[in-house]
C-alpha cells in the first residue's frame, strides 16, 4: 500500500529546550558491554557505565556515553561533523522537519506497540525525531550515532531519552530481541543486527529521501535532477529478513533564503562538496522540495 501525504511545516517556537528528565529511572534496554570477547551486562550508573568485568566508560555531563571501540572506527572524528550538526538543527529549527516528524509519529500510532516500550533510533543524529517519539509514547528511547557531535547535542536538547556513540554498522551494545520499535530516519541501514535487536511482534521503521528530495537545490547546484531509487535498493536489502508491509510518501516545499539553503546543504552530505559551496554562493531564495518515503517492515 502506498499512501502519499502533503504537508506545510509550521514555524517552531524559538528558545531553549524544555527539560524532561528520564534519567533517574534505571533503563529497561538491556545494555551489553562492547568490548571485544565480553558481552557481560553493562550496568547504566549516573556517572558511568560498567560491567561485571570490571570494563568502564564515563558518562559525559550531559548524559550521554561513548562505547564506540577503536576497531570501529575509520577516523579520528567519525560521522557527522559539528558543523554539520549545528546547520541541520538550525533548519529543524525553521520547522523543516515538521512535516516528516508527524509522519513518522502518524505511522507508529497506527501500530499496536505496547505501553511505555522500548524504541531505538539507529544514527540518531541530533535526536529530533527519537525525542518527539518518546514524548508522545512515553517511550524509554535509546539514540545511537557514531558522530559525537551529534550525540552530545541530542543529550543536551533531549535528556528524555538515553544516547549513545556507537557504530550503528556494526554489533550494538544491545541484547537480542530488546526492542518494540527500531527506527532509521535517513541513517545507517543494518538489517541482521536490526533483525537480531527486534523483539517478537515489533515495527521497524525506514525512512529515506525520495527522488524529488530537494530537487530544485540540486538541480541549481549540480544540475542534477533524477536521483537513485533509495526506497527499492533499500527494500531489496532488507528483503531476505524482513517484509514491506507499507510505505508512506511525505512532502513539503519550504520558501528558503540563502543562510537556510546553506544551512539545509551543509547538514546533508552534499555539503561537502567544493562545487556545491561555489554554487551556493550564486543563489538568492528558492522554494526547495522536501520529500521521503517511509517504509514499514515486519521481520519475516
Amino acid at each position: 500500500m502506498r499512501i502519499k501525504l502533503e504537508a506545510v511545516p509550521l514555524n517552531l517556537r524559538r528558545g531553549k529546550p524544555v527539560l524532561r528528565k528520564s534519567q533517574g529511572t534505571p533503563p529497561r534496554a538491556p545494555l551489553v558491554c562492547p568490548v571485544r570477547g565480553c558481552a557481560e551486562t553493562l550496568s547504566w550508573e549516573n556517572s558511568q557505565a560498567i560491567c561485571s568485568r570490571g570494563h568502564l566508560f564515563d558518562r559525559a555531563k550531559s548524559g550521554y556515553c561513548n562505547l564506540l571501540q577503536v576497531q570501529e572506527r575509520k577516523s579520528r572524528q567519525p560521522g557527522d561533523s559539528k558543523a554539520a550538526v549545528q546547520a541541520r538543527r538550525r533548519s529543524l529549527a525553521r520547522g523543516l522537519g515538521e512535516a516528516l516528524r508527524e509522519a513518522v509519529c502518524s505511522r507508529v500510532t497506527s501500530w499496536s506497540l505496547p505501553p511505555e516500550g522500548l524504541v531505538l533510533d539507529a544514527g540518531c543524529g541530533e535526536g529530533y525525531y527519537l525525542d518527539a517519539l518518546c514524548a508522545r509514547f512515553r517511550f524509554e528511547g535509546w539514540g545511537v550515532d557514531i558522530s559525537t557531535a551529534a550525540i552530545e547535542a541530542a543529550a543536551r536538547a533531549y535528556p528524555i531519552a538515553r544516547w549513545l556513540v556507537a557504530n550503528a554498522d556494526r554489533t550494538l551494545p544491545f541484547a537480542d530481541g530488546c526492542f518494540d520499535l527500531i527506527t532509521s530516519i535517513t541513517a545507517r541501514k543494518n538489517p541482521a543486527e536490526f533483525h537480531r535487536l527486534l523483539a517478537p511482534g515489533g515495527h521497524l521503521l525506514v525512512v529515506v529521501a525520495h527522488e524529488n528530495d530537494q530537487v530544485e537545490l540540486r538541480g541549481a547546484l549540480f544540475g542534477e535532477v533524477p536521483d537513485s531509487d533509495r526506497a527499492g535498493a533499500t527494500t531489496a536489502a532488507f528483503a531476505p529478513l524482513f517484509e514491506l508491509e507499507d510505505e508512506v510518501v511525505v512532502s513539503t516545499r519550504a520558501v528558503l533564503d540563502p543562510t537556510g539553503l546553506k544551512d539545509l546543504l551543509m547538514g546533508s552530505y552534499r555539503g561537502e562538496r567544493f562545487s556545491a559551496q561555489a554554487g551556493l554562493a550564486q543563489l538568492g531564495t528558492l522554494a526547495v522540495t522536501l520529500s521521503y518515503r517511509l517504509l514499514s517492515f515486519r521481520p519475516r
